[in-house]
């Protein structure tokens, strides 16, 4: 059985939501599923699979013109991965893997907001998978257009940190132990 680990995706679905942006007194309040993305990139026995999640939510209050009280949750459905088959689908949900009856989403929830000048920040958090919680920092952008904008950034993680893959997966020869995750959250100013 082939099987695909989308794994990462979820983390970074949950470190997008949390971006801060530029010099313009607008406060970014809601998250637009439709135009966003949450997306993970691992390896299994060498080869690069990509996958993501179809469901997600966000809770945001992001001012660009005061990014250190940026504040921002994202909550991933563990359950609408797209690992890259019908069997990865299948597999990635149980016990070993996500575990989703236990443990139906992942969260990450910021804690600051960085400006490293022009449109990047560092994101720090907290990321919550399968029941275990580390601090996590990454790298994002936020390019503002008007009343939306976009937070656009990549996290990666090891699998094993999570209990991402137990028993006879808990080696990593061959499922990698990093997972990237890459979002695109586009969000919308307070009416």
């Amino acid at each position: 059985m082939k099987m695909h680990i989308p794994l990462a995706a979820l983390v970074a679905a949950a470190a997008l939501a949390v971006l801060p942006g530029q010099a313009s007194a607008v406060q970014y309040t809601q998250l637009v599923p439709a135009k966003s993305k949450v997306g993970f990139q691992y390896e299994q026995m060498g080869v690069k699979v990509d996958g993501s999640f179809k469901t997600f939510t966000s809770e945001i209050s992001f001012d660009p013109a005061e990014p250190a009280k940026g504040r921002a949750t994202l909550e991933v459905d563990l359950a609408s991965v797209n690992a890259g088959s019908l069997d990865a689908d299948t597999e990635v949900v149980t016990k070993p893997w996500f575990n989703v009856e236990a443990f139906p989403k992942a969260r990450f929830e910021s804690t600051s907001i960085t400006a490293k000048g022009s449109d990047a920040y560092d994101i720090a958090g907290k990321l919550t998978i399968k029941g275990k919680t580390k601090d996590v920092t990454f790298p994002a952008t936020f390019k503002a257009d008007g009343d939306s904008g976009t937070f656009t950034g990549t996290l990666t993680i090891q699998r094993g940190d999570y209990s991402i893959g137990e028993g006879d997966w808990a080696s990593f020869d061959i499922v990698a132990n990093d997972v990237k995750i890459d979002f695109d959250l586009n969000v919308t100013a307070a009416k």
